[in-house]
């Protein structure tokens, strides 16, 4: 089975396996698929592709090569993979019905990955929104999710008609509607046509032919003159119409559709909406706000499966632990009429995904299994590869030492320390003496050598039994000892900061307060200033965290520290010899802005070229590329992928590399795990907790937080002298220490990251309580 999409800029190419029992008995809440393909081309698919229904999949990036794709009912799945494994590629395809197998008929809803467009507004007050017309956020939710106002035309169509002096208005009126809902079954017919080869391919295309002529047949009826329709047929299709009004205005009685209200409020409230936000104009949401009601739709929809690629982006830790909560409220109380949906999260932020039952892992173009989470498989793969090698090494002795024969006239060699050599040495000197005795010994002996050796467990984990596992014939009896490869981890290396030859602290706040210009028409005094009072120090070596919630003010301190704002009140001083490096939360939009268009006349601007032009000769080639390389951006992806075809973690590596050749002393980091993926957050954290500078970083990602900020290693447990997980030495030399910021003013953690989260989970339970 095969099927495509195509966009401007690619193409999707699926294909699978599909047998009877997947079409006649489908769950809708879960996938059994064999034989997955997916491949992803540039440009239009050939004309003879097309007419062949598939694509050569050296003509693309094969996401996927003969995979399994198999979703439990009611599962939820962590899906993780490096940048560029086709995480987003497979989730949409998946959402789109792309792949053969999956019944029409099941509702999927999705979330897809989105860099939020514009500026967000976290730091603008909620209430001054820009000036917009059309349906507010909370209406607009609801219409979205439901449907809602494509149910209300069809409802004043067939009213109008029904309840019109027109006696043939209700007959116009229904068969209109009946034509329009031909249209939209014509478009299923024809997708599953295009979907489907072989026999069930010939009957889906006759099914789509005949389907074809009832339409147009019924094009002509709605043409049908007045003076030409029997009065039985005038009475039946009124009858009808007037029946089909009742049953649609059901779906939209008061009470229904305040539950549907109420559902989407508490979903909203729990995203950060205030009451009064939800009434403004949808139109007038900026990029993070329009994210959240992006997700509150796809909350709020009645789905089979539920997709959510990367739903914390612009979510502040209130939003997320809410999120984390919500969805795993969902399977408390399962019931019946109301099945909970499968869930599958793509997430870079490790404590959120433990929400997660099963992995979901893409690895080498196909798809991992694992029940448990991401620790857990870390720690699964580390021990089943030890206790492989342990194998292998004890049974490659056994093999080299074991004793064949204890007979005074065996061909034996020995070895100088009287060891016995190998069976294949008496195999070749019976050969070559022609000695056949010899060489059934040396069969002999290998029969019983490969009877001892292998596996020694089944792949059920199993002890081994040969009848059992091994059923019918082959050359040995055990599966060989395959230990996998050790996997090259992402490397992050930063570089070494320049000296500052003298000492002082690096960034200095006195009293430091700010405000915004009050709107036009209000009083000065009556604006809340976004900081009060902050005082704050930060010198070589320091570790310093910033939390606080969406519109604390973290922005505009953020601001205030790399110098693009002046305070209000306060004064901040600056290391005359500071270099400083700045990753903002909207670096990405920024490089991508810097691109020229597809159809531009000037050459593509590619990662090299970018830093060619950014270090003006203070570096070569060599030592850029050797820097790009050591953030991930190796070799040809460096010099010939344009920057505007990178996935969103390798800009995140280019935007790093951008304020990293100057060796800065103090790192700004603003939300910098958005975009990346679980492995190399985990190479940037390790990275950052032990670097010589300066860290001041703004995140919603706990695990990240109290790796790079708090000093805990990757297993955030102990280390063997009881510490938390920081050596000794490290700890006198660095200042490791973590700040809330709430209605403006900064506030230290005593309890760190910890006590933050307590806090926020706290607040959720009320919310969850209220509900």
């Amino acid at each position: 089975m095969t099927s495509m999409t195509a966009e401007s800029v690619s193409t999707i190419l699926v294909s699978c396996k599909q047998t009877r029992f997947h079409i006649e008995t489908p769950n809708y809440r879960e996938l059994d698929i064999e034989g997955l393909n997916i491949t992803v081309t540039s440009g239009d698919v050939p004309k003879s592709a097309k007419a062949r229904g598939k694509a050569k999949v050296s003509e693309g990036t094969e996401i996927l090569n003969n995979a399994k794709l198999r979703l439990k009912a009611g599962s939820r799945y962590a899906v993780v993979g490096r940048n560029g494994t086709g995480k987003s590629t497979i989730l949409r395809a998946i959402a789109e019905k792309l792949i053969p197998g999956i019944p029409e008929k099941t509702r999927i809803a999705i979330l897809q990955q989105t860099n939020g467009g514009e500026v967000d507004v976290t730091e603008a007050p909620l209430g001054v929104p820009k000036a917009a017309e059309g349906p507010s956020v909370l209406d607009h939710v609801i219409d979205k999710a439901t449907a809602k106002s494509e149910l209300e035309r069809e409802i004043n169509g067939l009213s109008d008609g029904v309840n019109g002096s027109d006696p043939y208005g209700a007959l116009r009126a229904l068969r209109n509607l009946r034509h329009e809902r031909m249209q939209k079954r014509l478009f299923v017919l024809d997708k599953d046509a295009r979907l489907r080869s072989g026999a069930r391919g010939m009957a889906a295309r006759k099914a789509l032919v005949d389907y074809e002529k009832e339409v147009a047949e019924y094009a002509v009826l709605m043409e049908q003159p007045e003076d030409e329709i029997p009065s039985d047929a005038l009475q039946a299709e009124t009858q009808e119409a007037a029946d089909l009004l009742a049953e649609l205005q059901l779906q939209v009685e008061p009470s229904r559709l305040a539950d549907i209200e109420s559902r989407a409020k508490k979903i909203l409230v729990g995203l950060g909406f205030t009451d009064a936000y939800m009434k403004i104009p949808a139109s007038s949401l900026s990029g993070g706000w329009r994210t959240r009601s992006l997700l509150a739709i796809t909350l709020l929809q009645e789905t089979d499966i539920l997709i959510l690629d990367e739903p914390t982006n612009f979510l502040d830790l209130l939003g997320i632990i809410w999120l984390q909560r919500y969805l795993q409220s969902l399977s408390a109380d399962p019931s019946p009429e109301n099945p909970p949906p499968t869930l599958l999260v793509v997430s870079h932020d490790r404590d959120f995904i433990s929400l997660c039952t099963d992995l979901l892992i893409i690895k080498d173009k196909t798809l991992v299994y694992f029940h448990g989470d991401l620790a857990l498989y870390e720690a699964s793969q580390s021990e089943k590869r030890r206790y492989l090698v342990k194998m292998k090494e004890a049974q490659d002795k056994q093999r080299a030492h074991m004793h064949v024969s204890s007979s005074p006239d065996s061909f034996r060699v020995l070895t100088s320390n009287g060891r016995q050599e190998t069976i294949r040495h008496n195999m070749a000197q019976g050969r070559k003496a022609d000695d056949q005795n010899k060489i059934r010994q040396a069969k002999s002996r290998q029969k019983r050598l490969d009877e001892r050796t292998g596996m020694n467990v089944s792949a059920k984990g199993t002890r081994f039994k040969l009848n059992r596992d091994m059923v019918g014939y082959f050359t040995s009896n055990r599966a060989e000892i395959e230990i996998p490869p050790e996997e090259r981890g992402v490397s992050v290396v930063l570089p070494e900061p320049t000296d500052l030859r003298f000492p002082g602290p690096l960034i200095s706040l006195e009293g430091v307060s700010f405000s915004y210009p009050p709107p036009r028409g209000s009083k000065a005094s009556s604006v809340t200033p976004t900081l009060q009072d902050v005082t704050l120090t930060v010198s070589m070596g320091d570790r310093v965290g910033i939390l606080g919630l969406n519109g604390s003010g973290k922005t505009t301190l953020i601001r205030l520290l790399v110098d693009e704002t002046k305070p209000t009140k306060g004064t901040i001083t600056r290391h005359p010899r500071m270099k400083l490096g700045y990753y903002s939360q909207h670096a990405v939009e920024q490089l991508q802005a810097l691109c020229p268009p597809p159809d531009s006349p000037e050459p593509p601007l590619t990662a090299l070229s970018l830093m060619t032009r950014d270090v003006e000769g203070a570096l070569d080639e060599g030592d850029l590329r050797g820097l790009l390389g050591s953030l991930g951006l190796p070799g040809r992806i460096a010099s010939d992928i344009p920057v505007r075809k990178l996935s969103g973690g390798q800009l995140v590596r280019l935007a790093l590399a951008r304020i990293l050749w100057k060796r800065p002393q103090c790192l700004v980091l603003d939300e910098v795990t958005t975009h990346l993926d679980y492995e190399t957050v985990t190479a940037l954290r390790e990275a950052l907790r032990d670097w010589e500078g300066a860290v001041v970083l703004v995140s919603h990602d706990r695990w990240f937080m109290r790796g790079a900020i708090e000093g805990l290693r990757e297993d955030e447990g102990e280390d063997e002298d009881g510490s938390d997980g920081s050596e000794a030495d490290d700890e006198e030399m660095r200042r490791r220490v973590v700040y809330r910021l709430r209605t403006g003013r900064l506030v230290k953690l005593e309890g760190g990251v910890q006590e933050f989260e307590d806090l926020m989970e706290r607040r959720v339970k009320k919310l969850l309580e209220s509900d």
